[in-house]
């Protein structure tokens, strides 16, 4: 379940009631074949300010590795796949 927090932002909140990760925008790339995921995430990340998380919505096999591994090369921080085909990216610089 998602609901928003006092600056407006998502936030997960789990089955157990506890906020899981904050997200700040959502991109849909579900039935995207690889790699469209991960440049369609190169695309928007830079777009959002430092600090902001982008969920990437992706039910592509890839994505579970390709997202990690992109965070890894560009510097940005992996934030967890809270739920299957949920991947969250941290702006970092």
């Amino acid at each position: 379940m998602a609901t928003a927090d006092q600056d407006g932002a998502a936030v997960t909140v789990g089955q157990d009631g506890a906020a899981a990760t904050v997200h700040d925008e959502v991109l849909n790339c579900r039935g995207s074949a690889a790699p469209l995921p991960v440049i369609k995430l190169a695309q928007r990340l830079p777009e959002l300010p430092v600090g902001a998380v982008l969920r990437v919505l992706a039910d592509v096999p890839a994505a579970a590795n390709d997202v990690p591994a992109w965070c890894r090369l560009q510097r940005q921080e992996f934030a967890g796949s809270p739920a299957p085909h949920t991947h969250d990216v941290r702006r970092m610089r």
